[in-house]
């Protein structure tokens, strides 16, 4: 069974920086797969963020062009996501996972706090 850990969030005032990162274990498709980044806000649901191809294609849900930037080191088995200009409506969960369809067992995610 895969299994998922993120790391790197913290507490962060608006305009500030982030690198997370996702420790993927288990899989023996990583290279072959692709990855996202989702979030959950206090009250609102899971939703997507980013996602990286196998071969390296990106894509951005809008709030976070320009800012956010999706990467993968296969040799690793690690996802990354750096986030750049922070703003409060960052806050969140941000959890990794399969794209487009996530496994069922998601990791515990990592908090991210943006302060004005």
């Amino acid at each position: 069974q895969v299994q998922l850990a993120e790391s790197g969030g913290g507490l962060v005032q608006a305009g500030g920086s982030l690198r997370l990162s996702c420790a993927v274990s288990l899989s023996t498709f990583f290279s072959a797969q692709s990855l996202g980044w989702y979030r959950r806000a206090p009250g609102n649901e899971r939703e997507f963020v980013a996602r990286i191809s196998a071969t390296g294609t990106t894509d951005y849900e809008d709030a976070v062009k320009g800012r956010f930037t999706i990467s993968r080191d296969n040799a690793k088995r690690t996802l990354y996501l750096h986030m750049n200009s922070l703003k409060p409506e960052d806050t969140a969960v941000y959890y990794c996972n399969e794209w487009p369809t996530p496994y069922d067992d998601w990791g515990q995610g990592t908090q991210v706090t943006v302060s004005p």
